[in-house]
């Protein structure tokens, strides 16, 4: 499942308008992954191999490898959001090519974030962050006043860490409404997790007969 996933963030990010001017990479670990993470990805998208695949190191150290090499903004996704609309991808871009320095963060159910995004390197945001759990994001906000760094928050979206948050994926895919999503928020189509979900299904009697009837 965690390859569906990757793929249907992959094309969140792919369905980023072009005119936005945008590119995609895979950030890894360990070194030598790249090949089975190839085939799950657009044949574009580049990659780079972090060999501390911490969140305090990776972050931090992802965003300052792009700046470096020419981007001026850098929006990094949380891989298990795999539903998370694009338009909120295109928000934080806009969001960071605005006049002034600032810090573009989604905010996710679990206290956490989906999304941060930068346009100048900024390791304090990354210091002293008590990871996976609930204080996430409040504490990243208490360092970005720490610094006098404005805070940019995007609509509230989920990532899949729990019982509950896999059958919001359920009830989603499904077509019913999330109970957190703000007005015309719509999650992406989730394509490979769909196929993935469907293969996974048990074959019930009537998938049975209804499959012979198909032939005949």
């Amino acid at each position: 499942m965690a390859g569906a996933f990757l793929r249907d963030i992959a094309s969140a990010i792919d369905a980023v308008p072009e005119a936005v001017g945008r590119s995609g990479y895979a950030v890894y670990a360990p070194q030598g992954s790249e090949a089975v993470l190839r085939p799950l990805l657009p044949a574009h998208f580049g990659f780079l191999c972090r060999h501390d695949a911490t969140l305090s190191g990776v972050l931090p150290s992802a965003t300052e490898h792009f700046l470096a090499h020419g981007h001026d903004c850098v929006v990094l996704v949380n891989a298990d959001s795999l539903t998370l609309p694009t338009v909120l991808i295109t928000a934080a871009v806009a969001a960071l090519r605005a006049a002034g320095d600032s810090v573009v963060l989604g905010p996710a159910t679990d206290g956490g974030y989906y999304l941060i995004g930068l346009k100048r390197p900024h390791t304090h945001l990354f210091e002293g962050i008590p990871w996976s759990t609930a204080g996430v994001l409040s504490a990243t906000v208490a360092r970005a006043a720490e610094i006098g760094l404005p805070v940019k928050e995007l609509p509230l979206w989920y990532d899949i860490d729990d019982a509950t948050t896999y059958a919001w994926l359920g009830d989603e895919l499904s077509g019913r409404a999330l109970p957190f999503a703000a007005s015309g928020l719509r999650g992406g189509p989730a394509l490979a997790t769909r196929a993935f979900l469907d293969r996974a299904r048990p074959t019930t009697a009537a998938d049975t007969v209804t499959g012979r009837t198909a032939k005949a």
